[in-house]
């Protein structure tokens, strides 16, 4: 699937996961996603701090672009 290797393999700051300025970058390679589905999937998530940024794990990205490309809410089995 294309959204989880290019998500594996984005060039990061951090290794654990991405800023807010890389998840606008990686936004924009997905130009029909819906961007209110994205962020509403982020709501409640786990997240790091590093160095004052606040980072996303990779599989919360995943699960978001998944939504939000699918136009959807989060399934009950995608929750962790």
């Amino acid at each position: 699937m294309k959204k989880v290797s290019r998500v594996y393999t984005y060039n990061t700051k951090y290794k654990d996961g991405f800023t807010h300025s890389e998840i606008e970058k990686l936004l924009e390679e997905y130009p029909g996603i819906n961007v209110e589905k994205f962020y509403d999937q982020l709501k409640g998530i786990t997240c790091i701090v590093i160095d004052g940024e606040t980072v996303i794990y990779h599989c919360d990205i995943i699960t978001a672009l998944r939504c939000g490309i699918e136009n959807r809410d989060m399934y009950s089995w995608e929750f962790d």
